[in-house]
């Protein structure tokens, strides 16, 4: 798992709207969240969180990025459905959720499958990883973000 004081993985890849490289916002602290699936309560939740404070962020110079491996397709719908403003990048392949270590063993009604552990990064505008949230309790959590900015 990736810790704090490491370099951050390289992440690019297909957006809603385009395309996302961490590499171009070098200089801005970047917020780079992993969530399960689009479309589902508690990610909608916390990607509605994430918009309802946007501004926030940006008057801290954040970037925020949303990740999972829904398609461009579904993440297009998603982001309009509920009007979020920042990228969510598609890792299809998972090879992006792979290199940070959120791809995952998780456990549900005893059964154990693969999945995205829902997981939050703070990288630093260096490219450095500042904090880890790992795993993520929705309720609350875009606020321990922003505290962290601050």
């Amino acid at each position: 798992m990736l810790q704090p004081g490491q370099p951050a993985p390289a992440l690019s890849g297909p957006t809603q709207d385009g395309s996302f490289d961490l590499a171009a916002h070098r200089g801005s602290p970047v917020v780079v969240y992993f969530y399960p699936k689009d479309m589902t309560p508690g990610c909608t939740t916390e990607a509605c969180d994430f918009r309802d404070r946007h501004e926030r962020l940006l008057a801290q110079g954040a970037v925020v990025v949303g990740v999972s491996r829904d398609s461009v397709a579904r993440h297009r719908r998603f982001a309009e459905k509920e009007a979020l403003p920042f990228p969510l990048v598609a890792d299809e392949d998972g090879a992006i959720t792979e290199a940070w270590g959120v791809w995952r063993e998780k456990k549900n009604y005893g059964k154990s499958y693969m999945g995205i552990v829902r997981s939050t990064f703070l990288v630093a505008a260096d490219g450095t990883i500042t904090r880890v949230w790992d795993p993520v309790k929705v309720k609350g959590h875009v606020d321990e973000v922003l505290a962290a900015l601050a």
